[in-house]
C-alpha cells in the first residue's frame, strides 16, 4: 500500500495528533497517517527504524534524527543537540507512534510493529517551481492526443517522420517519464536510502 503526503509544518506542538495519555483508534491504515507524518521527527524516526531489523536504542535513534535535522554527521552531534531530540522523542513523538500502532516502545528500546514494517510510505514533495506528477502526465496526455488527432486528420506531416514514428515518440516520452517517476518515488520512500526524504 502506498501513501503519499506533502511535507507539512514540522513543529513539535500543535501537529494535529492526539498526544494525550488516552488511547486512540489510530491505525497505520487510517487517513490519520497524514497527521502522523506531518512532523519531521516522526518521519525521521520511521525512516531510521525501517532501515534496521533489530530493536533500536533511543540514544541511537536520537543521534540519527538530530544529525538529519541539523545536516551533520552523527559524530559531530553535541550532547546538547542529542539530548534535545532525545527528550522530544521520548516524551512526545514515540508515545504518539506507539498509540498509532506503528512502534513498540519500552524504556529505551524501539522497534516497528509488523504492520508498520510492511507499510510503504513515500513523500510526494513538490518544490514551488515544479509541477506535480499528475499534472505532468495530464499535459503529456494532451500532447499525445494532439499528435494522434493530427495524424488522424492528416494535419501532421509524415514525410520526414514515418507515420509510426510519432506514436513511437509519444510512447518513448511516457516510458522515460514513468522510469524517472519510479526512481523519484523510490528516492522519496521512507526507509530507503541513507538520508530521509
Amino acid at each position: 500500500m502506498a501513501t503519499t503526503t506533502k511535507q507539512a509544518e514540522e513543529g513539535d506542538v500543535g501537529d494535529g495528533v492526539d498526544t494525550s495519555g488516552s488511547a486512540t483508534d489510530f491505525s497505520p491504515n487510517s487517513g490519520d497517517i497524514f497527521d502522523l507524518l506531518s512532523n519531521h521527527r516522526r518521519r525521521y524516526a520511521i525512516h531510521y527504524l525501517k532501515r534496521t531489523d533489530d530493536r533500536v536504542e533511543l540514544g541511537d535513534l536520537a543521534e540519527h534524527v538530530a544529525a538529519w535535522e541539523l545536516d551533520k554527521d552523527v559524530q559531530a552531534i553535541t550532547s546538547t543537540e542529542r539530548k534535545r531530540v532525545y527528550t522530544s522523542l521520548q516524551q512526545t513523538h514515540l508515545p504518539t507512534l506507539e498509540r498509532a500502532g506503528m512502534i513498540e516502545f519500552d524504556d529505551r528500546a524501539i522497534e516497528l510493529t509488523d504492520d508498520a514494517k510492511t507499510l510503504e510510505v513515500y513523500l510526494d514533495v513538490v518544490p514551488g517551481d515544479s509541477i506535480p506528477w499528475g499534472v505532468y502526465y495530464l499535459g503529456l496526455s494532451a500532447v499525445a492526443a494532439v499528435v494522434m488527432g493530427g495524424l488522424w486528420l492528416e494535419l501532421i506531416p509524415t514525410g520526414t517522420i514515418p507515420e509510426l514514428g510519432w506514436p513511437t515518440l509519444v510512447m518513448a516520452l511516457f516510458t522515460v517519464s514513468a522510469v524517472v517517476h519510479v526512481l523519484e518515488n523510490r528516492r522519496m520512500r521512507l526507509g530507503e536510502g541513507e538520508q530521509p526524504p
